[in-house]
């Protein structure tokens, strides 16, 4: 390799589209659990309103809790997954910038030998 070959700029690129990708997968999980705590929290709280199974004033704020934290387990987590998504794209367009300099040969139509 020469030396203003991007190749390994190209690697080290990929391997960094890579681990954003998995913190990106982290982030849908946290805000699918983030939603049903909302909805958890929710439900809890109107049953003990409605008094249906007899929990108390701590189930109530439990629930709250359980909201509240939900929310802003949410949107830290939503926030978090736009600006990974967003460095995804960079790190994609950086990487094709790269292909793009790198002077790639056309190869022959040759005829496949069988062995």
């Amino acid at each position: 390799m020469t030396e203003g070959d991007p190749t390994d700029e190209i690697s080290d690129i990929e391997a960094r589209i890579e681990a954003l990708a998995e913190i990106a997968e982290r982030c849908r999980k946290y805000i699918l659990a983030s939603k049903i705590a909302i909805g958890g929290g929710a439900v809890l709280l109107l049953v003990t309103i409605l008094g249906v199974f007899g929990f108390g004033q701590t189930a109530a704020l439990g629930s709250i809790a359980l909201m509240l934290g939900g929310i802003v387990s949410l949107g830290s987590n939503v926030s978090t997954l736009r600006q990974t998504e967003s460095a995804i794209g960079a790190a994609e367009a950086l990487r094709s910038q790269l292909i793009s300099r790198i002077d790639l040969r056309v190869v022959a139509d040759a005829p496949m030998k069988l062995v």
